[in-house]
Formats: structure tokens, sequence, C-alpha cells
């Protein structure tokens, strides 16, 4: 029996796709910047199967590179261009939500749910799954461990990281790791979790999560506001977190953004005239609907008009135009694709060195590339801003890369220097190896290539991702 075979086998022939056609949607990645074809697209429905891939992947020494929604942005979830032949091992089918205890603010679900999924069964016992971004609908849980994804809630209820109770893990040679356990505190040893959260798959393949929940928000208030600067904004930030309820969401944007956005999403009616450099979208919650949350947020914005820290606000008058204002944000990494090409960055630096950040990205980006256009949103709140640098109208992809070559690297030094990440949110892949090898601290390396080569010391799982060659 050939390889193949034993593996159509394992997952049922249906689910072991080896067509170019089949495959074509596994073989590239969200930007569609990194291309690859598999040997074949394995999609099992439990964690046997699971097990069982992995057990004739490992004796075979065949490469697996685990996917969920494949809605990443470094181009984790395809094989490595120009790497060793191999399996996409899709974990879509493993999509039950298999315990929820409102009790216990906790719930159980498989690598292959979505987000919004997960959101929802939540929701159904009266609880909150708090986080959330643009791409909730399309990405899964095993993704978002994997790359220990953040968005617009981190300042709250933290990155990915911090709503796991426990998962359950397959490792490189086929064995199942139980970890799902749903207490709050276990000192009984190393907390092999967080091994594997952000790892990316390169350690072994997470295939359920007992996650946190939290009570649900049932009074929240949302406002734009437009503001003269980043450091007005970080005032801003300030006073909002002092205002009396909870600050859920604090995001930057700069005009270029905005002014993209009503090029492409003309159906988006933008909330203030684009007449200001930055706005700023914020909203505050409460989990009890008395908690007033309303007079809370205009009295904060009294006063920071007042005080100069926005020169313009416009809270939501509806759950409609709340839900239209979101939209401004979550459907801004589609419009940037619309655009054009441009150089992405994913880079966060302590809240108060934001202001600082930006001016100096800025004046060196511009020095470098004054034909480029620096567009900077993100999460102010927790201190990850997204920088990009775009290219000229006309420009294409290929050119632009060539041209800014190092643009990247400019903006991650510049994070880095002000004791930030050039990786927030969105991971290592392929596409930020050369910042590991030029910025990371090289023992940090080394131990990572060491815990790498205890629990996957054939190399198997998904190589040539998060760890640059020696």
């Amino acid at each position: 029996m050939s390889m193949l075979d034993a593996l159509a086998d394992a997952v049922g022939p249906k689910n072991c796709l080896t067509t170019p056609e089949e495959m074509a949607a596994y073989a590239v990645d969200w930007r569609g910047t990194s291309r690859a074809v598999p040997l074949a697209v394995l999609k099992p429905g439990t964690v046997e199967e699971v097990s069982a891939v992995l057990r004739l992947a490992s004796k075979a020494g065949i490469p697996v590179v685990p996917a969920g929604g494949r809605t990443g942005l470094a181009g984790a979830a395809v094989p490595r261009p120009g790497g060793p032949p191999s399996l996409v091992l899709s974990l879509e089918r493993l999509n039950r939500i298999r315990d929820v205890d409102a009790r216990d603010f906790s719930l159980v679900a498989e690598a292959g749910c979505v987000i919004q999924q997960v959101q929802q069964a939540a929701l159904a016992v009266d609880r909150l799954f708090p986080i959330a971004w643009g791409a909730q609908g399309t990405a899964q849980i095993g993704g978002m461990l994997g790359t220990n994804a953040g968005g617009i809630r981190t300042i709250r209820w933290g990155n990915a990281r911090e709503l796991v109770l426990g998962l359950e893990i397959v490792l490189a040679d086929g064995r199942v790791l139980n970890d799902l356990r749903r207490v709050r505190k276990d000192n009984s040893g190393y907390a092999l979790r967080h091994l594997f959260i952000g790892a990316e798959g390169t350690l072994g393949v997470i295939t359920a999560a007992a996650l946190r929940l939290v009570p649900p928000m049932l009074a929240v208030e949302t406002a734009f506001l437009a503001v003269p600067s980043p450091d007005a904004a970080l005032s801003l930030l300030g006073r909002m977190q002092g205002a009396g309820a909870e600050l859920i969401a604090f995001e930057l944007i700069n005009r270029l953004c905005l002014e993209m956005v009503a090029r492409h999403g003309p159906q988006l009616r933008l909330p203030l005239p684009l007449e200001s450099p930055w706005y700023v979208m914020v909203e505050l919650a409460a989990p009890h609907p008395a908690v007033p949350v309303r007079a809370m947020l205009e009295t904060a914005l009294e006063a920071a008009l007042e005080a100069g820290e926005c020169t313009d606000a416009v809270p939501a008058e509806s759950e409609a135009q709340r839900l239209a204002f979101w939209r401004i944000r979550e459907d801004f990494p589609e419009f940037g694709r619309m655009d054009g090409p441009s150089i992405p960055t994913d880079t966060a630096v302590p809240v108060s060195a934001v202001p600082e950040f930006l001016a100096r990205t800025e004046a060196a980006l511009a020095e470098r590339w004054p034909e480029g256009r620096m567009f900077a949103i993100g999460h102010a709140g927790d201190g990850n801003i997204h920088v990009s640098l775009k290219a000229p109208p006309g420009t294409t992809h290929a050119d632009w890369v060539a041209r800014a070559a190092g643009a990247d690297m400019l903006v991650n030094q510049i994070a880095t220097s002000l004791g930030g990440s050039f990786s927030a949110e969105h991971g290592i892949g392929t596409s930020k190896l050369h910042a590991m090898q030029a910025l990371k601290d090289p023992l940090a390396l080394e131990l990572m290539r060491r815990i790498k080569a205890t629990l996957d010391p054939q190399g198997i799982m998904n190589p040539g991702k998060v760890l640059p060659s020696n």
C-alpha cells in the first residue's frame, strides 16, 4: 500500500484531496504572496484520525502543515515555497463544541470551530467569548491559538493565550497529550499548553481547547473621534480608561487609511469628514444594562474636547450605527488588498512609546521612500500598530517589493529599539523569518530550537516556519 493510500484510509478517501483543483485553495495564503502545492490535503474528523496521520507521516518522514481557516497573514498555513513536499492537515472537520459550562465560565471547542461559532455558543448560555477581529467569521480556533491572535479587545482581555485553560495536542509522533483541564490554578509543573500557543504548528497539532468565558457586555457604547495627533490620542486613552466603564477597544487610524476605505467601500458611510490627520474608535462597556455607560462616555468626550485631546466626536446612536462603525475597521484589510501593493508590518511597542514610534517611523520611511504612503492603523490601547508602506498608484507588486526592500526591517528596528516586538499578533510564518534571524535574542532562538528538537526530532511539523535556518 502506498503512503497516500494509507493516509486516505486513515481519514477516508473523500477527505484525502490530491488533484490540483481540489488542493488549490490550500496552496496559497490569504495575501496571495506565498504559494506551494502540497502532496495532499488531509481533512481528519477526529483526534484519532489526526493521530493516525501523524504516526504515518512520522514513520515516512513527510512534513505536515496544519491549516485552519487560512486567514493568517504570515504564510504559516501553506507549505513553504521551495521547501520539501508536504501534507496539508486541514482541521476544518474538527468543528464540534464538546462542552459549555456556564457556571464554570468555560467552553471546550475543537480546533476547526470558527471563532464566530464559539462566540455564538457562549452567548447561548449568557456568556461571552471576548476575542474579536475582522476574520472571526472564517478564522478557526486552531489558527487563533497557533498564532496567539489578538484583535480589537486585547486591551481588556488579552491575546488568545490569556483565554486558554487547557489544550488537547497531537504530537509529531502521533501521541495525544490531553491537557484539557479547566482549572484556574494549576502549579503541577510546566504549563505545557503555552509551548504550543503561538508555535504555528511547529511543535504539534492543537485539536481542541478549553477556553475561558466572561460575562456578556450588556451595555456597550462606541464613538468615532477625530484627534490631532497620536500624543493626543494617548492622553485620550488614559481618560477613557478612567471613564468609569470597561474600556474594551481603542483603535488609532490615520487619515490615509480612511481615504482608502472611502475609495473602496462607498457603501460605508464615514462618521466624520476627512479633515483630521488621525482618528480613534473607542468602545466602553459594562456587564449590567443599568450601568450608565452612555453618560460616562459623553462626560469623558466633553472633557476630551475641552482639553484638545479630540477635535470632533460622533457617538453611535443605534446598534446598527455602532456595527457600521466597526465595519470600517474590520473591512480595512480587504480594502488594503484591493488598493494595491504594500509592505506590511505587525509591530508592538509599549503603549507610552506609540507616539514616538509613529513619528520616527513616518520620518524614516519618508526619507528612504518619499514616493510611498505610510498607512497606520491598529490597537493603540495595547501598543500594536500596523504600519504599511503603500506603493504609488500603478506600481506592480513585484516592482514595489524590489523598490521598497528593507522597509519592513526599518519599521521593525524602530519598534525593537523602543522595547517592542516585530510580531505582535500575526505570527512569524515565513514572512518574518528574516526579522527573527536579525532581531531575536540569539539565546532565545537557541532555546526555541532545543524545544523544537525535543518535541519534533525529525523536523516534520511545519518546517521552515517560525525558526530561521541555522
